[in-house]
């Protein structure tokens, strides 16, 4: 089981958004994704997190909340454990990035791009401001087959 993060820093009503086109093999090539990755032996979830969004985006955040854990099983990709967090910054110079192109958007924009279905409950969740949650999204392929929010199937 993975564990990785996701954040997503906003600035206003802008999000940070990173467009996975550049790996050859990618789990979420052409999705759009907030920031982060994977685990490095010994980090905790907020060490993990602002690490990568610094690596992708050079920006150092000073605040942030953790959100929730969301568990993704997939029949293609495996299973991992992501923490998601939300976080404030300003807008600067965004850095060339080797895992796409990252771009602010609008927030009320996002569940118009290409992203995964899932990702549309948890911004849900955020934009709704919910207090921590456990979400378990399954796949098989790029389907949805299963939504388990704090233990009950939506």
């Amino acid at each position: 089981m993975r564990n990785t993060t996701l954040c997503y820093v906003r600035c206003g009503n802008e999000v940070l958004m990173l467009h996975r086109v550049k790996k050859a093999v990618d789990e979420n090539k052409d999705k759009w994704i907030g920031l982060g990755g994977k685990f490095e032996e010994g980090e905790s979830p907020e060490e993990c997190m602002l690490r990568e969004v610094y690596e992708e985006t050079g920006i150092r955040l000073s605040s942030w909340r953790f959100r929730g854990i969301v568990t993704f099983v997939s029949d293609e990709w495996g299973s991992e454990y992501m923490h998601l967090f939300t976080a404030e910054a300003e807008k600067g110079a965004l850095p060339d990035c080797d895992e796409g192109h990252l771009e602010w958007l609008p927030w009320d924009s996002l569940t118009a791009l290409p992203i995964w279905e899932g990702d549309k409950i948890f911004l849900r969740l955020l934009d709704e401001d919910a207090p921590f949650f456990s979400l378990k999204l399954r796949y098989q392929g790029d389907t949805l087959v299963e939504a388990v929010l704090n233990g009950k199937k939506l």
